[in-house]
């Protein structure tokens, strides 16, 4: 959430920013304006009769002191009107809060300056390309035959027990979802990432906190009698842990890292790009979480890049990195590196992490902040990256790999798995 004090004090470049990410923020910026002056105001009405009670109130016992009843008695029931008067400002007050908090969260993250201008994927800027991309014969197969022909995926096993978007990993399969999900938090680990096992349901504060709500109510599965919202991404209760929290300087930046499943609707998906483990409603993610100050953030989102490079690279894949441009990026976003990998059957690029620095626009939802030894308390920046999402990486494993004798397995996940091929 944008803070006040920079819509007040620069509206023009709050809304020439929003422009760049396709946002027309000009009605929605002048109406917080508007309610914000009209806050102000009426704060300063409630101020001023509070100071007139007061005073009234003081002179009441001075005047009965002096014989005059009468006029205390007048001064009684001025009291109480100026009473009933703050209580009516109290509300007016609070209802305009709750009005300027509903505009507010309608304006998505100012992007940073270096954010390509552009309207859709088609815009992003690919920054860096790393490993050769294989060349498969004419035969190749999807990862979704591979899955059927090696008995390592069922995804109709997963229509029956829970519905599309859920599949049922059997043997060497399950044994690969496990060793990537241990390769990728012990490289987590040895980079200085604390493992966090967070909840996977979190509530309205949790979801408001990170920007998935209001935003993508369509997107998370909610447990109605509950209130309780299934998690999207473990960056949503990792991050959270901060929420209402003031912490000190010298303690950051945090470092934490999860690995969960994640639950996502994807209303909309349908077609050829979203077969086998293109897109599922259920997957599993280690996720890298970063908590700085404003002056290290954008260090610390490169040393978060570098090292989600690093782990594509250890796997052999081959991948590109894109600097999304503002059509494109997230909400809460105000700058994003979306890494991708060549899944070789397909002949397509799969995105596997989006790394983001979110500035303080988190930080202000949260009210996560941060204080050194000689300063008030000031916002925090935010940080989080899939490090990373499992089921693309493991679609290109199985498309990249595969031979005459079985499926290859990248040789950094042999210690974990026990075995080098799928056969």
């Amino acid at each position: 959430m944008l803070t006040l004090k920079l819509i007040q004090e620069q509206t023009q470049y709050v809304i020439d920013r929003l422009a760049v990410k396709c946002f027309d923020a000009k009605e929605i910026v002048a109406k917080i304006i508007e309610l914000d002056n009209k806050r102000k105001a009426t704060q300063v009405e409630v101020e001023t009769a509070q100071k007139e009670m007061n005073e009234i109130s003081r002179s009441v016992g001075q005047l009965m002191k002096n014989g005059q009843k009468e006029e205390a008695e007048k001064a009684k029931q001025k009291t109480s009107e100026l009473k009933q008067t703050i209580k009516d400002l109290d509300t007016k007050r609070t209802d305009i809060e709750a009005e300027l908090q509903n505009q507010l969260v309608l304006l998505p993250n100012i992007p940073y300056e270096d954010v390509p201008v552009g309207k859709t994927a088609e815009d992003n800027e690919v920054v860096k390309m790393g490993n050769e991309i294989p060349t498969l014969p004419e035969d190749a197969l999807p990862h979704w035959e591979l899955a059927k022909k090696y008995n390592i995926i069922d995804f109709e096993l997963g229509v029956k027990i829970s519905g599309a978007g859920f599949p049922v990993y059997i043997g060497k399969g399950a044994r690969l979802q496990r060793a990537l999900i241990n390769f990728f938090l012990d490289e987590a680990r040895k980079a200085g990432y604390t493992e966090i096992m967070p909840p996977t349901v979190v509530n309205q504060a949790s979801g408001f906190g990170t920007g998935q709500l209001p935003d993508k109510e369509g997107q998370m599965y909610h447990c109605d009698l509950d209130d309780l919202y299934l998690i999207p991404t473990a960056e949503v209760p990792v991050t959270n842990i901060y929420r209402d929290v003031i912490l000190d300087e010298k303690d950051l930046p945090i470092k934490n890292c999860a690995y969960t499943q994640c639950f996502r609707r994807e209303a909309g998906s349908y077609g050829k790009d979203v077969r086998g483990l293109n897109r599922l409603h259920e997957f599993s993610k280690i996720e890298i979480v970063r908590i700085d100050t404003p002056e290290h953030s954008k260090e610390s989102h490169k040393e978060m890049l570098a090292h989600v490079e690093s782990l594509v690279q250890k796997l052999e894949l081959p991948y590109r990195i894109l600097h999304l441009c503002g059509g494109d990026m997230s909400f809460t976003a105000a700058t994003c590196y979306d890494f991708e990998v060549f899944s070789a059957a397909q002949k397509r690029w799969l995105e596997v992490s989006s790394v983001s620095n979110f500035d303080s626009y988190q930080a202000n939802r949260l009210k996560c902040r941060y204080r050194s030894a000689d300063k008030k308390p000031q916002l925090c920046h935010t940080l989080n990256g899939s490090a990373l999402a499992l089921p693309r990486i493991v679609a290109a494993i199985l498309e990249n790999g595969q031979t005459e004798n079985g499926i290859r397995m990248p040789k950094v996940l042999v210690p974990y798995l026990g075995f080098e091929y799928i056969d």
